[in-house]
């Protein structure tokens, strides 16, 4: 894709997702906030947009193995993908983290006030991220195969509790703010995942489990927001123009 002013970040990381580490690198949020052009992130940032434009084009260039074409797949399949890979994720990591947060609090809490407040942000996350999934899959993740096999078939789509599909896509994806807002902060109480320099094995344990789990979150979210959301409201946009 060719990227101009105008291209939007969640385009372009949705087209190619080794992009994602050059916004990573300049600090810009390409999940929750992929809806902003370049243009308008470099205006903001006072970014010269020709050099993050060479950059971005370059990261495609990398050997770096691209992984997986989200973009080309189904609906379904990315809903079944992030079921199966980032809630998975979420469950089992959260709750050693908790556990290395615990120990650290019990330990270095006096000498390292703030690691309190990571313990309180992080937890706090895990609950709502909790809440969030299994509104994913016992509510939207299902009407999605519900449409999809609608579509397929050409028979009638029953007007869902929350009338359109758009409803409940807006909510979760203002909790995806409040995550990526919670994990900004996680980030800049630990130095960008930085112990310090008396750090014993579970410091420095526990603040890389905190830097792989946002990663992780963050690609859930991108894959969301910038592609399974977008293509779920072009399908329901069919049914409209079909009635």
């Amino acid at each position: 894709m060719k990227i101009t002013s105008k291209t939007t970040i969640g385009e372009i990381v949705a087209d190619d997702y080794r992009t994602a580490a050059i916004f990573t690198k300049y600090h810009i949020d390409f999940c929750c906030k992929g809806y902003r052009t370049i243009g308008e992130v470099c205006r903001n940032r006072d970014i010269a947009e020709n050099i993050l434009i060479e950059h971005i084009e370059a990261s495609k260039k990398s050997s770096v193995n691209q992984s997986f074409d989200y973009k080309t797949w189904p609906s379904e399949a990315i809903a079944d993908y992030i079921t199966k890979t980032h809630h998975r994720y979420v469950a089992e990591k959260a709750p050693v983290i908790i556990q290395y947060l615990n120990k650290l609090c019990s330990i270095y809490g006096s000498v390292h006030p703030e690691l309190h407040e990571i313990h309180t942000i992080f937890s706090k996350a895990v609950l709502d991220l909790t809440a969030h999934m299994k509104k994913e899959e016992l509510v939207v993740f299902p009407f999605i195969q519900q449409m999809i096999k609608s579509q397929k078939e050409g028979t009638y789509l029953q007007t869902p509790p929350f009338v359109s599909i758009e409803n409940p896509i807006a909510i979760l994806k203002q909790e995806h703010e409040t995550e990526g807002g919670r994990f900004r902060r996680i980030a800049a109480l630990t130095n960008n995942y930085t112990p310090p320099n008396e750090s014993c094995a579970t410091y420095k344990a526990a603040f890389v489990l905190l830097q792989e789990f946002e990663k992780d979150l963050r690609k859930h979210m991108h894959l969301e927001n910038n592609i399974l959301f977008p293509k779920v409201l072009e399908i329901e946009k069919s049914f409209e123009k079909a009635s």
